[in-house]
C-alpha cells in the first residue's frame, strides 16, 4: 500500500529534502469566499472550500505531494472536490475527536473526566472509514488512544479500503516558558 501511489512513494524517500517531501495543512470551514483567522496560530487561517482549491492548485503548481485537512465541518465534500480537480494530490484526514467535543479532550469522557479509550476507539474507527470511503488516501490519528492503529487498520481492510494509509501522529505542546 506505501508504494502504490506516487505522492506516497515520494514522501517516503530518503535523504533528501524537496517539495516532495512536504505536506500542506490546511483547516476548514462551511461557507463561500472566508477567511477566518486561527487565534491560537497568528499568521494561519481556516479556509472555505474555494480558497482550499485554490491552496491545492498551488500546492501542486509547486510540487508539494500532500494537503492534510482539518475540518471545523464534514470533510467529505472536500475530499471529493479536491480529488476530482487534482486526482494525484494525495490528501490525509485528521482522525480526532477534539475538533468536535465540548471539553477539549481527544477521546470520549465519562462523568469524572476519564478518558474512555475502547469507547473512543470505536468513534475513532467510524471516521476512519468516512474518510477511507470518501476519498482521502491516509487517514491520520491525532490521539493517543492505545489500539487504535490496529482497529483503524482491521477495519479498513475489511471495508476494502486496503490502500488507505495510516499515519499516526500526536504532538505535546509545552508552556511557552520552555521555549524562551
Amino acid at each position: 500500500r506505501m508504494r502504490r501511489d506516487a505522492f506516497s512513494r515520494a514522501l517516503m524517500r530518503e535523504t533528501t529534502l524537496t517539495c516532495n517531501d512536504l505536506i500542506m495543512v490546511a483547516f476548514v470551514i462551511d461557507g463561500e469566499d472566508r477567511r477566518e483567522a486561527v487565534a491560537s496560530m497568528p499568521g494561519v487561517e481556516r479556509l472555505s472550500i474555494d480558497h482550499l482549491i485554490t491552496l491545492a492548485d498551488e500546492c501542486v503548481a509547486l510540487g508539494i505531494p500532500a494537503l492534510a485537512l482539518f475540518p471545523s465541518v464534514d470533510a467529505r465534500f472536500k475530499a471529493r472536490a479536491l480529488k476530482a480537480r487534482h486526482p494525484q494530490l494525495g490528501l490525509i484526514g485528521d482522525v480526532a475527536l477534539d475538533p468536535y467535543t465540548t471539553h477539549g479532550q481527544d477521546g470520549i469522557i465519562d462523568g469524572d473526566g476519564y478518558v474512555l479509550n475502547d469507547i473512543t476507539i470505536e468513534a475513532l474507527v467510524r471516521m476512519a472509514l468516512a474518510q477511507a470511503a470518501a476519498g482521502f488516501d491516509i487517514v491520520a490519528p491525532s490521539d493517543m488512544m492505545d489500539g487504535r492503529i490496529g482497529a483503524i487498520r482491521e477495519a479498513l481492510e475489511q471495508a476494502g479500503h486496503i490502500n488507505t494509509r495510516i499515519l499516526s501522529y500526536s504532538l505535546r505542546v509545552e508552556p511557552a516558558q520552555h521555549f524562551v
